[in-house]
């Protein structure tokens, strides 16, 4: 979830700390901390996935920001964004031109919260689990370009690309490149359960209930060495079944700040409705919402199906009517506010249009009205979400083309539905692993994608994406990632639908808020404290 400078000389002065982090019920944390902080992330495990806090399975927003508060990575982005800072390194750098060989020196002393020295052959071991269990949830996919990893000595480690990759140093800043230790983490099987160790800012213990995390305390790691200035001793993360319940406990003083996700409504009453002792904080946002297509599921599997669909959606009204102020919309992958976005699907398909939709219909044979599905998830992204689709589901019905329902299911359910392949059209939501470019595409396009979607596109895997990464000025890649939206917007395997800005609401006690989220909604828990920062 973070970048450089390189891609991003406009994004680091439009981008404000962000907030993200996880969620469930609210009963059963720890008790005695100093802060408190909610939020309606949900985090369970079960037999699809018994692992949800393992580096090498874990690629959620939520889920990550347990484990950037616990796992050391060599680097990490600095409070104000930007390029990556050694964290449990001292120097890293790439030693060639190609940008294909980085080498890292580890911190003297560097030591796991059981006083269990860090060694490069921890490192070399945490990365190499990572890629020999590749976890179909797609995490290992950030780390495809390493070739070779050498433990030179007890501090010296060097990774070998197969191909060059300017965003390397943001990968490793990742908690998929989290540091582990062998002694807790096996080398070829996952780690069940919630417990994270590590040598992060907080060791971390998990309040579990019926198989769901309902809260995690945090407490200061005073083995700690890094690039971090931990600001509190101890946190509490405590998660709510919902925005309303988590509002009420920010009003009563039970918690001293949410995170996500505020609803559109709280947002609005926040702001408008000024609250004694509450402050809301507002962050530019780089997440994106959108749908996605399995395009071998028969009804969607013409191409002609997903164009239509594309000409019919109404974006303005979506975000107008459902989120208000707090969104606006998307005509690509790559957000607006990054540099080289393109809104290849307004050009292509302009404004909302039955003619255009009924033409790639009729020119293709399609039988109409068509019959589809779209799957929503009820609990990972707000309640909103239901509103968003039942919108989708109206303006496809009132063309007469298509005969859409709408259903959801919880994440847990989901997550692995949709993995499996078992939704035709399905909507997720997006929040950065890094501001670059490359990280709203190769995820989406890429071998070993996260969605694990059956769309390939030969010049966007095999020319496109490696072309892109040689570039160690990121605007040279521009070229490269403007042909790859006009792909995205051609094919229609996903349809951006709006990104959306961040919001923190706090009590006006709690210092730290604005850098509680960084550039990339990383969740920074060491940044609060009590009065006057």
């Amino acid at each position: 979830m973070n970048r450089k400078t390189l891609a991003l000389p406009a994004i680091a002065g439009l981008l404000a700390p962000l907030l993200a982090a996880c969620g469930s019920d609210t009963s059963g944390a720890s008790g005695g901390s100093d802060i408190v902080v909610g939020t309606t992330d949900r985090f369970a495990s079960s037999a699809e996935s018994p692992a949800p806090f393992d580096p090498a399975y874990a690629y959620d927003s939520g889920v990550w920001n347990v484990l950037r508060q616990t796992v050391q990575t060599l680097t990490r982005i600095p409070r104000g964004g930007g390029r990556p800072v050694p964290d449990a390194a001292s120097q890293c750098q790439f030693t060639d031109r190609l940008s294909q060989s980085y080498r890292c020196l580890l911190r003297e002393d560097l030591v796991f919260s059981d006083g269990k020295p860090v060694t490069a052959r921890d490192v070399k071991y945490s990365i190499e689990r990572v890629l020999a269990i590749k976890s179909d949830n797609g995490a290992s996919g950030l780390l495809s370009t390493i070739d070779t990893i050498e433990a030179k000595g007890y501090h010296e480690v060097v990774f070998h690309l197969k191909t060059p990759d300017a965003t390397f140093p943001y990968k490793l800043a990742t908690p998929v490149a989290g540091i582990v230790s062998s002694d807790k983490y096996g080398a070829t099987e996952l780690r069940e359960g919630f417990q994270v160790d590590g040598s992060g800012p907080y060791t971390m213990r998990p309040h579990v209930r019926d198989g769901r995390l309902v809260g995690v305390a945090f407490t200061r790691n005073p083995r700690y060495k890094g690039d971090v200035k931990v600001r509190n001793e101890s946190v509490e993360l405590r998660t709510f079944d919902n925005a309303d319940a988590m509002a009420k406990a920010l009003k009563a003083g039970d918690i001293d700040m949410m995170t996500r996700t505020l609803e559109p409504e709280q947002i609005k009453e926040f702001e408008n409705d000024r609250q004694e002792g509450i402050k809301l904080t507002e962050v530019p946002g780089l997440e994106i919402r959108y749908l996605a297509f399995n395009t071998k599921a028969p009804v969607v599997k013409d191409k002609a199906v997903r164009q239509a669909i594309a000409a019919l959606v109404d974006r303005d009204r979506i975000t107008s009517n459902v989120y208000g102020q707090t969104a606006r919309p998307l005509y690509s992958l790559i957000p607006s506010t990054i540099v080289t976005h393109s809104s290849s699907f307004f050009n292509k398909y302009g404004e909302p249009s039955r003619e255009k939709a009924a033409a790639l219909l009729r020119e293709a044979h399609i039988d109409t009205p068509v019959e589809l599905t779209l799957h929503y998830t009820t609990d990972h992204y707000g309640a909103a979400t239901a509103k968003e689709f039942a919108a989708l589901r109206d303006q496809l019905n009132e063309s007469g083309l298509f005969d859409v329902t709408v259903k959801g299911s919880e994440w847990s359910e989901f997550r692995p539905a949709q993995k499996r392949g078992d939704y035709a059209v399905y909507g997720l939501g997006w929040f950065p692993d890094f501001p670059d470019p490359d990280n709203y595409i190769a995820p989406f396009l890429d071998a070993d994608n996260f969605l694990n979607t059956p769309y390939v596109n030969e010049e966007a895997r095999e020319r496109l994406i490696p072309a892109s990464r040689r570039e160690a000025d990121r605007a040279a890649a521009d070229p490269s990632f403007q042909r790859l939206q006009d792909i995205v917007a051609e094919d229609v395997p996903f349809l951006p639908l709006w990104q959306g800005k961040q919001y923190v609401a706090s009590r006006d006690t709690l210092s730290g808020v604005e850098w509680a989220l960084n550039t990339s909604s990383d969740l920074q828990l060491w940044e609060l404290g009590r009065g006057i920062a």
